[in-house]
C-alpha cells in the first residue's frame, strides 16, 4: 500500500493531466461543451449583425413570446422524458419515450383548444397582447420542445454526446443565417418569432435523424420485442415526474419569465428586449459548460447511486470545479457589463449591460447548481424540489414587486430579482448536499 501511494505521489503533472483527459466523465463533458461552444460561437458571430437589423423592440416581442412558450413547454410531456435515463433496461426506456411522445401530442392538442377559446383572455391577464398574432404558434412550439427533449434524453442515456454536439452546431448556423438573410429583406419581429418556433422543430428533426442513422441507438433486441412494457404501468410507476417535477418546472418557468413580461408591461417592449438579449448572451457560459456537465452528470450520479458511491463528494467536487471555471467570466461582466454590450451590440444596448451586471451574479450561482439539479431525480427528492420552487416563485415575485412599485425603476427590479436568485441557488445546493448525505448506503429502486 505504501509503495502504491509512493508511485502516485511521484506521478508527473503531465501524467495526471493525461489521466484527467482520458477520464470518461471529463471527455464526455468536453464533447458536449465543444458542440455547444461551436453553436454559441456561430450565434455570437451573427449577433452583432442581427441586433442591428431588428432592434430592441423586435427582441422584446420575441422575448415575450418565448416567455409564454417557456412557461408551457415544460409540461408538454409532463416531464416523462427526464425519466428516460433512469431505467436499467432499454426496453423500459423505449416505452418511456413512447409515453412521452403520446403525452406531448395530447397536451399540445389540448393547449390548442384552450388557446382558441381563451387565448385573448390569457394574453390580457399577462398584459402580453403584442404577441396575439403569433399565439397559435405556442402549441406547435410546445410539441417541438417535447420532441427535442425526448431525443436529448435518449442520447444522454446512450451517452452519444457526439451526435448532440454535431447537430447543435449545424442547427445554430442554419437558424442564425435564416434570421440574418430574411431580416435583410424584412426586418420585423414576426420573423424572429416564426424562426424561433421552426428552429426547435428543425433541431428535433435533426436529432431524430441522427438517432436513426446509428443502429446502436434504435435497434431493439428480439427478446425485448416480445416483452412490451405497459405504458399505463410506466405512467403510474414514474408518477412523481408529472406530480412533482412538471409543476416544479412550470413554476420555475413562470419565475424565469416574469421579468420579461413585467418589464414589457411596465417599461415597454424595448426594456424586455434588453433583458432578453442580456439573458441570452449571459446564459451562453451556462449552456457551454453548465448544461454539458449536467447532461453528463445525470447518468453518472445514477450509476454512482446504484453502486453506493459517496454522492455528497461527487456533487461537491463537481460544484467546486464549476465555480473555478465560471468565476472569472462572470466577474468580468459584473465589472464591465455596460461597456461590453455597447461595444459588441451597439450603443442602444448599453442598458442591457446594466442589467447584465446584476444578472451575472444570479447566473453564476445558477451555473453552480447544475450538479445539484441533475441529482434531484436520482435522489428521489422531487417533492422537496417542488416545495423549493413554490418558495422561489413567491420570493422572486416579491423582489420584482418591490423593484417596480417601491423603487419604480427597471434596474432596481432586475437587481432585486437577481440577488434573490443568488440566495435561492445557494440554498438549493446546500440542501441537495444534505439530502445526498442522507442517501448514503441506499440504491435507486
Amino acid at each position: 500500500m505504501r509503495m502504491r501511494n509512493s508511485e502516485n505521489a511521484c506521478k508527473s503533472p503531465f501524467s495526471k493531466l493525461s489521466e484527467l483527459v482520458r477520464d470518461p466523465f471529463v471527455s464526455n463533458v468536453t464533447v458536449v461543451a465543444s458542440g455547444t461552444a461551436a453553436a454559441q460561437v456561430i450565434a455570437m458571430a451573427f449577433a452583432p449583425l442581427i441586433t442591428r437589423i431588428y432592434g430592441a423592440e423586435a427582441f422584446g416581442l420575441l422575448g415575450v413570446f418565448n416567455a409564454l412558450v417557456a412557461i408551457l413547454a415544460p409540461v408538454a410531456a409532463l416531464t416523462y422524458p427526464i425519466a428516460i435515463v433512469l431505467p436499467k433496461e432499454d426496453r423500459e426506456a423505449r416505452a418511456l419515450a413512447r409515453l412521452s411522445l403520446f403525452t406531448a401530442i395530447a397536451v399540445s392538442c389540448a393547449a390548442t383548444v384552450v388557446l382558441l377559446v381563451g387565448g385573448e383572455w390569457l394574453l390580457a391577464l399577462l398584459d402580453s397582447e403584442i404577441i396575439a398574432p403569433y399565439l397559435m404558434l405556442v402549441p406547435l412550439s410546445m410539441l417541438f420542445s417535447a420532441l427535442l427533449q425526448i431525443a436529448h434524453q435518449w442520447l444522454i442515456r446512450k451517452k452519444r454526446f457526439d451526435v448532440r454536439a454535431k447537430i447543435a452546431a449545424i442547427q445554430a448556423f442554419v437558424l442564425n443565417a435564416a434570421k440574418t438573410g430574411i431580416g435583410l429583406i424584412n426586418p420585423v419581429a414576426g420573423v424572429l418569432v416564426v424562426l424561433s418556433t421552426l428552429g426547435n422543430g428543425l433541431h428535433a428533426a435533426m436529432l431524430w435523424l441522427g438517432i436513426r442513422k446509428s443502429r446502436s441507438l434504435v435497434n431493439t433486441p428480439a427478446r425485448e420485442e416480445k416483452r412490451q412494457t405497459s405504458l399505463k404501468k410506466l405512467a403510474i410507476e414514474y408518477y412523481d415526474f408529472p406530480l412533482y417535477r412538471a409543476p416544479q418546472l412550470f413554476l420555475n418557468a413562470i419565475s424565469q419569465s416574469l421579468p420579461v413580461l413585467m418589464l414589457a408591461s411596465f417599461f415597454g417592449p424595448a426594456s424586455a428586449g434588453f433583458y432578453t438579449l442580456c439573458k441570452t448572451v449571459l446564459g451562453m457560459p451556462s449552456q457551454l459548460v453548465g448544461q454539458a456537465v449536467a447532461d453528463v452528470f445525470y447518468p453518472r450520479i445514477t450509476e454512482a447511486y446504484h453502486r453506493r458511491e459517496d454522492l455528497t463528494r461527487l456533487i461537491l467536487r463537481t460544484t467546486i470545479a464549476l465555480a473555478a471555471v465560471g468565476l472569472v467570466p462572470f466577474a468580468i461582466v459584473v465589472v464591465f457589463g455596460p461597456q461590453l454590450f455597447s461595444f459588441v451590440f451597439g450603443r442602444e444596448w448599453i442598458t442591457a449591460g446594466e442589467y447584465g451586471r446584476w444578472l451575472a451574479l444570479w447566473l453564476f450561482f445558477g451555473f453552480l447548481n447544475r450538479p445539484s439539479v441533475a441529482a434531484i431525480a436520482t435522489l428521489s427528492i422531487q417533492g422537496f424540489f417542488l416545495l423549493f420552487e413554490l418558495i422561489s416563485v413567491g420570493a422572486r415575485i416579491a423582489a420584482l414587486a418591490v423593484g417596480f412599485f417601491v423603487f419604480n425603476t427597471d434596474i432596481s427590479a432586475v437587481a432585486l430579482f437577481a440577488l434573490t436568485g443568488v440566495v435561492l441557488n445557494i440554498g438549493l445546493v446546500l440542501e441537495t448536499l444534505r439530502r445526498a448525505e442522507i442517501a448514503k448506503g441506499t440504491a435507486y429502486p
